[in-house]
């Protein structure tokens, strides 16, 4: 961030990475998270969502489910690329997150264990910047797809003088 003063040595866990630092295919995986009950409770009471099928398991059983239903941003929100290790990657490069958007496939119930990723997909380069468009993946623990979608980062591109 021109004329911003620059992470902390401390802060700093990996060497810059600018837009063109990137290739298609690369991956970036978060840890796994098992959805617990605190997690749907905090997440409830986060958002304000006072549907019963989010907090209720006698209402979700009722209905055939074997547990509560996580909501879809409960879901999306594993993909965060903070999560991981992305942004240690680019703490200076980063200029944006500029989108997000997710496909729901398969629903997630209190227990199951989520694995996430993103993997670069498409590069869009500018004059001084560039958008890294990213896959995001969502796989419970029986390695079934339960979400994907995309993320757009926009990136500075290296300085000359760098």
């Amino acid at each position: 961030m021109s004329g911003t003063t620059p992470a902390h040595p401390l802060h700093t866990m990996h060497t810059e990475r600018y837009f063109e630092d990137f290739e298609i295919g690369e991956v970036f995986n978060n840890p796994s998270r098992t959805m617990t009950d605190a997690m749907f409770a905090a997440f409830q009471l986060a958002s304000g969502d006072n549907h019963p099928i989010h907090y209720d398991v006698e209402y979700c059983r009722a209905r055939g489910m074997p547990h509560m239903l996580a909501h879809g941003y409960q879901v999306a929100i594993q993909t965060a690329a903070g999560a991981g290790v992305f942004p240690h990657l680019v703490n200076e490069s980063l200029m944006a997150f500029l989108e997000q958007s997710s496909r729901f496939l398969k629903p997630v119930f209190v227990g199951d264990t989520l694995y996430s990723s993103l993997t670069v997909s498409e590069m869009i380069p500018g004059r001084t910047t560039g958008v890294l468009v990213m896959k995001a993946s969502v796989k419970n623990q029986r390695g079934e797809e339960v979400m994907d979608g995309e993320h757009r980062y926009l990136l500075r591109k290296r300085p000359a003088d760098a």
